[in-house]
């Protein structure tokens, strides 16, 4: 297939999630993948990545593959590593539909190394990125926390900006790639940048005015503005969009203007919030590929979010959960 010019080119982690009663594929790049697949067509999609095909997480991740008619040419089989695993930890009173962090109160997450995703080599990637020449790219911050990948992330954005694609990074602060060099670095190669609350915060921690330390990130959006656009200027950002769980989302353009805000969706059955950030990720990039408004793309992205969160795991068992979800792109793209 690889064949997704116009399409979204994701990099990063593969893993599977380890439940107390489960084991789920997952990772960033991986659950936004698989939504766009769903959402969009699978054609559209290219995931750059690497497992151990060999091992049973490995081919957890290659059955969810499948599952969603991905293409496995931008896989890299790495023996001499395991596939990835994160043990998670579920807490009481989770209950935000955003992404959970370490230590949030929702759950913890134990990730375990060195995992084949943190060794994806660079020369076949930016190979397959040049042939394909996506519309969007895709990276976080995970997968930088170790040095191989690192070198591949930073190369393979700078090629994407070189080639006109838009890079939007999903900073997704975790532990052992939760440093401020690290965030400088994703952020400088990044034209938009999706964060949620507690993400916001550290960044006008370390990067902020002094004033800025003090901003509460639920404050009304318009408080936050001054911040954030201190911290585009910083970086060059073209966007920052904020995830803020019950609080709702917030979208800032260029001087931090608030371009659009919104309560958060209703979750009639909470179930978790695993991939409830990756789900909004999803569908704004979508409807983005669909070229609908910013403020229809974040109105779907908040709802199509809060629906996961009535999922177990990070994407839906059933094929049946995307149907509506298409017909509103539709739609949308029809209005």
């Amino acid at each position: 297939m690889t064949a997704i010019e116009g399409g979204v080119c994701l990099l990063g982690e593969t893993l599977v999630d380890e439940f107390h009663d489960r084991k789920v594929a997952g990772g960033a790049p991986f659950n936004v993948a698989r939504s766009l697949a769903a959402l969009v067509a699978p054609a559209k999609v290219l995931l750059l990545s690497a497992l151990n095909s060999d091992d049973t997480a490995g081919q957890c991740i290659l059955a969810s593959m499948r599952r969603f008619h991905l293409d496995e040419a931008g896989l890299q089989l790495t023996p001499a590593w395991p596939s990835g695993r994160v043990s998670v930890s579920e807490q009481a009173g989770a209950g935000s539909p955003d992404d959970a962090g370490e230590g949030s109160g929702a759950h913890v997450f134990t990730i375990h190394g060195p995992a084949a995703w943190e060794h994806i080599a660079l020369a076949p990637a930016q190979a397959l990125l040049a042939h394909t020449r996506p519309r969007i790219f895709y990276f976080g911050s995970l997968a930088q926390r170790s040095e191989p990948s690192r070198r591949s992330v930073r190369a393979l954005a700078e090629q994407a900006r070189a080639q006109a694609a838009l890079c939007y990074l999903d900073l997704n602060l975790r532990p052992g790639s939760s440093e401020p060099d690290l965030a400088a670095q994703s952020l400088s190669r990044a034209d938009w940048v999706k964060v949620s609350e507690g993400e916001l915060a550290q960044l006008f921690a370390w990067f902020g005015r002094a004033s800025d330390a003090e901003l509460d990130p639920l404050a009304a959006p318009i408080e936050l503005s001054g911040a954030v656009d201190a911290l585009q200027q910083r970086f060059g950002l073209r966007m920052l969009v904020l995830t803020r769980g019950a609080a709702g989302y917030a979208a800032f353009g260029a001087g931090g203007q608030v371009l659009m805000e919104g309560a958060a969706a209703p979750v009639p059955r909470l179930v978790d919030t695993v991939g409830a950030g990756d789900a909004f990720s999803a569908m704004l990039l979508a409807a983005t590929l669909r070229r609908q408004t910013l403020v229809q793309a974040l109105a779907l992205a908040n709802r199509y979010a809060a629906a996961l969160c009535g999922e177990r795991g990070p994407i839906p068992d059933g094929d049946a959960f995307f149907a509506p979800w298409r017909a509103a792109l539709a739609e949308e793209t029809r209005t």
